[in-house]
């Protein structure tokens, strides 16, 4: 029988679409790994911001960790939006003995600058789960809480990425470069060698969900058996095309669009 990639996502919800669980799924399905989901807190967003969020109970996210993981193979995971210790605590009984690709987008900070998670909860995670990790993908201000340094320039950046392999024990750290001047780079450090991805800028305010869209791309090439360099370069390329062509929709940063790659393959 054919094995069939599949990838997990752990995260909070986004009833418009464009961000959280339901960003990560159409992103597993586009890249053709069968998706499979935990949620954690139930969120009122929308492409203005958040309006409301309920968290799941302790026990509630490790009942439905335990029902994937005693029945369903994956390949790979990841985690979204952990908003407490509880469910952070929950999380990692469940993740810490799994042999899987386990790759973190560490939602921390909103668009606006306010904190999503309380400075107990930023350490606990850094200290707790950074460890677990086989590559953490912050942005910028998710790299200035996790490293308490300032990240200005690009030699920032891969300053930021070592020291949150040789620090704080992440299998890799890819740095983003999304909130900097000038092209979009990124840098992934995986313990040896500083690997750099470059897209051009796209002018667009339509960014709605990009982080979650990345990391979900990342896993789900991890999932059919990429090395790490390469699902960041394709995770890289497949985000840039959904930003190039995202969706001017809603009053506020619109969503990307999931199936943009598909569209210029066809072209």
């Amino acid at each position: 029988m054919k094995s069939i990639p599949a990838s997990l996502t752990i995260a909070g919800t986004d009833p418009s679409g464009g961000a959280g669980i339901q960003a990560d799924l159409k992103t597993f399905q586009e890249l053709q790994s069968y998706g499979m989901s935990v949620i954690t807190s139930i969120v009122a967003q929308n492409t203005t911001g958040v309006q409301d969020v309920q968290h799941l109970s302790e026990s509630m996210i490790k009942q439905q960790l335990e029902s994937v993981i005693s029945d369903i193979p994956f390949q790979a995971f990841k985690t979204g939006m952990l908003a407490n210790i509880d469910i952070m605590n929950a999380v990692g009984e469940k993740i810490s003995g799994l042999e899987t690709p386990y790759i973190m987008d560490p939602v921390m900070v909103a668009a606006s600058g306010d904190p999503l998670i309380s400075e107990d909860a930023q350490t606990y995670l850094r200290d707790q789960l950074l460890p677990l990790t086989t590559v953490i993908t912050p942005n910028i201000p998710e790299t200035e809480v996790i490293t308490g340094k300032t990240v200005e320039t690009s030699e920032d950046m891969q300053q930021a990425a070592k020291q949150m392999v040789h620090e704080y024990g992440a299998g890799a750290a890819l740095v983003k470069g999304g909130h900097m001047q000038g092209k979009a780079v990124d840098f992934l450090y995986d313990g040896n060698q500083m690997h750099t991805f470059t897209a051009d800028r796209i002018d667009t305010t339509n960014t709605h969900g990009t982080g979650c869209t990345y990391s979900a791309a990342i896993t789900a090439y991890m999932s059919q058996g990429y090395p790490l360099p390469e699902a960041v370069q394709k995770g890289k390329d497949y985000v840039t095309a959904a930003i190039r062509h995202s969706f001017s929709i809603g009053y506020g940063s619109g969503p990307t669009n999931h199936w943009a790659q598909r569209e210029e393959k066809v072209k």
